[in-house]
């Protein structure tokens, strides 16, 4: 009886350790979606603070540039209505990122270099 309870108790540690290993092999092996890509940049965008010395996060726009099989292109624009302020007839374009399907990094456009350079929060204007 020990011996089927201390096997048991093994079989159980040893699923533990190694679920979240699985998890994160398995989020890898499935390219983003678009929602889910969009979800990311936001949360990193907001987590790093990005903008808070800006603009109000709810006063950005996110639309899709570019699909590809390998990234979704983003680009952020400013709302301008009652709330935000603004003509409402503009909607400038405050930057654009990548975000890859499998690897889920993010790049940054350099519009003054022509460049996407890989995102880093503290390179954000």
């Amino acid at each position: 009886m020990k011996i089927e309870f201390r096997l048991i108790t093994a079989a159980v540690i040893a699923a533990i350790l190694i679920s979240p290993i699985v998890a994160r092999a398995g989020s890898r092996s499935h390219p983003l979606s678009e929602d889910a890509a969009l979800d990311l940049l936001q949360r990193t965008l907001k987590r790093d603070r990005v903008y808070e010395k800006r603009i109000s996060l709810d006063c950005i726009a996110y639309g899709t540039e570019e699909t590809t099989n390998v990234y979704f292109e983003f680009v952020l624009r400013e709302i301008h209505n009652a709330k935000c302020g603004g003509d409402p007839e503009t909607s400038p374009a405050i930057d654009r990122y990548r975000v890859y399907r499998r690897s889920g990094k993010i790049q940054q456009w350099e519009a003054a270099e022509d460049k996407w350079h890989p995102y880093r929060p503290t390179e954000t204007k």
